[in-house]
């Protein structure tokens, strides 16, 4: 008998009905609401640490508190000087590690796969700046956070990593914090939005990452 390949599991429970997709359990939930929040912990999630003047970085092109999604779809997050995170869809996590491999030379660099140990949410919508405004205290305005911002700062009282990453025009945020803490982060911003009408939408691969333009 055939052994069946493992599951992953996100530590955010998934809303029904539920399926089994890029070999994760997900949410299979559509919803047409101007207000949504995405589990998007199945995205490949890559730290690399390098110096901020060496041939990783200027591959990367993406400097400390930017966010950019590159020509081969991945978004790559300036989270903190000489630290990125390269954001991928399922199943990339090999490709995206040995792209970073080659433009190594001799530097001394720090690569690691976190797709298991990170959890990550979007929340997209106009009105998901006065969501955010309720559990953090971080200015979301255009001048302020335009978009491709990232920051680190204090959601809902939980350390996070903030990207701005609009998707067609329309206002889009991730968020990202250690797995142990994914079902409370997630909790905490869908409590937030319920006056806003927010909505739980399952993980789409078309919809997790933006495009490249």
């Amino acid at each position: 008998m055939a052994e069946r390949a493992p599951i992953a599991r996100s530590p955010i429970s998934p809303a029904p009905p539920v399926t089994v997709e890029y070999g994760w359990e997900i949410s299979a939930r559509r919803t047409s609401a101007d207000l949504r929040i995405m589990d998007c912990t199945p995205l490949v999630k890559i730290l690399v640490r390098a110096s901020i003047d060496g041939g990783v970085a200027r591959a990367l092109e993406v400097p400390f508190g930017r966010a950019a999604c590159d020509e081969r779809g991945v978004l790559v997050v300036g989270s903190g000087p000489g630290e990125w995170l390269l954001l991928a869809p399922p199943g990339a996590g090999t490709e995206t590690v040995r792209r970073v491999e080659e433009v190594r030379d001799r530097e001394i660099v720090s690569i690691l796969d976190v797709t298991h140990g990170r959890a990550l949410v979007r929340i997209s919508g106009e009105e998901a700046v006065d969501l955010l405004a309720k559990v953090c205290g971080i200015d979301f305005s255009d001048e302020v956070t335009p978009d491709g911002t990232a920051f680190r700062s204090s959601v809902a009282k939980l350390t996070t990593d903030v990207v701005r990453d609009d998707q067609d025009g329309v206002r889009s945020y991730l968020l990202h914090c250690e797995r142990s803490f994914g079902q409370y982060l997630f909790d905490s911003l869908h409590d937030a939005g319920d006056e806003f009408g927010i909505e739980i939408e399952g993980f789409a691969g078309s919809k997790a990452l933006s495009q490249p333009g």
